[in-house]
């Protein structure tokens, strides 16, 4: 029970700190954008493939607390996104997960939204703490089990934006970013797999948070 407490607490205001970085990404912030544009695997991901998520992250050490349905007004902190056109979308329904190292720290969240249904879109977001590169195993364990798992195995194929591995497009992003002056970065790979993937860095003045939203 007390565990639970404390993943409800972070999930809450980490989903304040990605809405933020959103729209301040929009306003002022550039984004990245790489296209691909063949080889289609058709990967229609499900809310059951939390549980394949949960059981590879816990072979690497990172595990997950199992879904909570989101049923009030913060779903709009949890599953928003923007379309291909920059508009603000909700869901009406969404899950949250909490994150977890080996040493039982909550470290981000992992959420999925869409209809009761099916899910449109997927979420996780990691708290780096105090540097940029402070949780870089976390960040590439996570994202790249998402990608393999959501999407397709099938990056080194492709190797969309010319970036080998998931790796080096997380490298190259936090590379930029540190070059930059901006409170925030975003990087945005469309077309792998009829999907968009877009990464996000921001600065919360305490922390750093990486952010991969993967859109049907």
């Amino acid at each position: 029970m007390i565990v639970m407490n404390k993943t409800v607490l972070i999930s809450i205001l980490i989903g304040f700190g990605i809405a933020g970085s959103i729209l301040f990404i929009l306003i002022s912030e550039p984004s990245l954008e790489y296209n691909v544009s063949n080889l289609v695997y058709e990967i229609d991901f499900t809310f059951n493939d939390v549980e394949k998520i949960q059981e590879s992250l816990a072979e690497q050490n990172i595990f997950m607390s199992s879904p909570v349905t989101i049923t009030d007004h913060t779903i709009d902190q949890y599953c928003i996104y923007f379309d291909s056109t920059n508009t603000q979308r909700t869901v009406e329904y969404c899950t949250t997960a909490a994150l977890l190292n080996s040493d039982g720290k909550t470290i981000g969240n992992l959420n999925m939204g869409g209809t009761t249904d099916s899910p449109i879109m997927a979420l996780a977001i990691i708290d780096a703490s105090p540097f940029l590169n402070s949780n870089d195993d976390e960040v590439n364990i996570v994202f790249q089990t998402m990608v393999e798992i959501l999407v397709c195995d099938c990056w080194e194929v492709l190797q969309p934006g010319g970036f080998e591995s998931i790796k080096s497009w997380l490298d190259a992003a936090e590379e930029k970013y540190t070059e930059s002056s901006q409170t925030t970065l975003k990087s945005e790979i469309s077309g792998l797999d009829n999907k968009r993937l877009i990464l996000e860095i921001t600065s919360t003045g305490e922390s750093y948070l990486w952010t991969l939203i993967i859109l049907k």
